[in-house]
């Protein structure tokens, strides 16, 4: 993804990018890893370095490091009294009925987010590292300003706004109606059924062209100060 994103940007075009990924961490936590105030893009270079010797932008380094990994959830159980934190956006998720985030504090168990996250802070690093300002990570840099964008998305979101609640989408013919619903033609179907990865694609892609040309996503009510600069927000959460 990196490389095709660097030859795609760097030689003019201009893609809304959806990444299925937390780009940032709680900073109520995170925020203790720095000795001034920080940002999102101070995360992303301190795992960068941390984990530059894991290959494939892997974050693992991260987690096992003596200075980092208290706070991370890795192995056993965690009591009712050891919440997870959460970033506000996943917060607002919820509560706007929109899927259930998890912490990417949390690698353990089957809806875990956390090693995605980390090694999507390493390839945000590396986006801009290689493409500078031609390329804008939002809510960082702001709405969009005609370049190149990318956003953080959470494809649940949009499978609910499709109608699908909580179900998974496996068959063409139920895909079809969910790209419908987001205004969207059907893709080409095979004789193989879709897997669940290649329908959260298809779906947050037509959901990413029918909420774009929307002010109030770029500009949600309780994206704030704190997530504008350290914790981001996944696009289309709160912009009702």
């Amino acid at each position: 993804m990196r490389d095709w994103l660097v030859d795609r940007i760097g030689s003019g075009g201009r893609p809304l990018v959806g990444i299925d990924c937390a780009f940032s961490l709680p900073f109520d936590r995170a925020g203790a890893y720095f000795r001034r105030p920080a940002t999102a893009a101070d995360l992303w270079a301190l795992v960068d370095a941390v984990c530059a010797d894991d290959p494939d932008l892997g974050g693992l380094a991260f987690v096992r490091h003596p200075a980092f990994a208290d706070g991370f959830w890795t192995t056993g159980a965690r009591g009712p009294g050891h919440a997870m934190p959460q970033r506000a956006t996943e917060r607002a998720c919820r509560a706007d009925g929109l899927g259930a985030p998890e912490s990417p504090y949390k690698l353990i168990g089957a809806k875990q987010v956390g090693k995605g996250g980390l090694a999507g802070m390493r390839l945000l690093h590396a986006l801009r590292g290689a493409l500078g300002d031609r390329l804008a990570v939002w809510p960082f840099d702001g709405p969009p300003d005609g370049r190149a964008l990318v956003a953080e998305i959470y494809p649940r979101l949009f499978l609910r706004r499709a109608g699908a609640g909580n179900e998974k989408v496996r068959a063409w013919d139920t895909l079809a109606v969910r790209l419908a619903a987001l205004g969207s033609d059907p893709c080409g179907a095979r004789p193989d059924a879709p897997s669940d990865h290649e329908t959260d694609a298809l779906v947050s892609a037509a959901g990413l062209r029918a909420i774009a040309a929307d002010p109030a996503v770029w500009s949600p009510p309780a994206l704030d100060a704190r997530a504008r600069a350290q914790e981001g927000w996944i696009l289309g959460v709160g912009a009702r």
